[in-house]
């Protein structure tokens, strides 16, 4: 698996990833589980990997030197 989710988009993912696992404890009833939409964006930016990012040829980490 090849990262494919860079410094800022990683730190975004994560922390709106927490923010959403957050509502499982703050909403009532069945909205509650709308919050474990978080697992996501929060195992997506802890990865470093994004498989929609794949599929679509998309990468947001900064190009490795390459040796002369």
């Amino acid at each position: 698996m090849k990262m494919n989710v860079g410094g800022i988009d990683r730190v975004l993912r994560i922390l709106a990833g927490a923010g959403l696992l957050a509502l499982v404890f703050v909403l009532e009833g069945d909205a509650r589980w709308w919050g474990l939409v978080g697992i996501l964006p929060l195992f997506t930016g802890l990865f470093r990997f994004c498989p929609a990012y794949l599929l679509f040829g998309l990468s947001t980490c900064p190009l490795e030197p390459k040796n002369a």
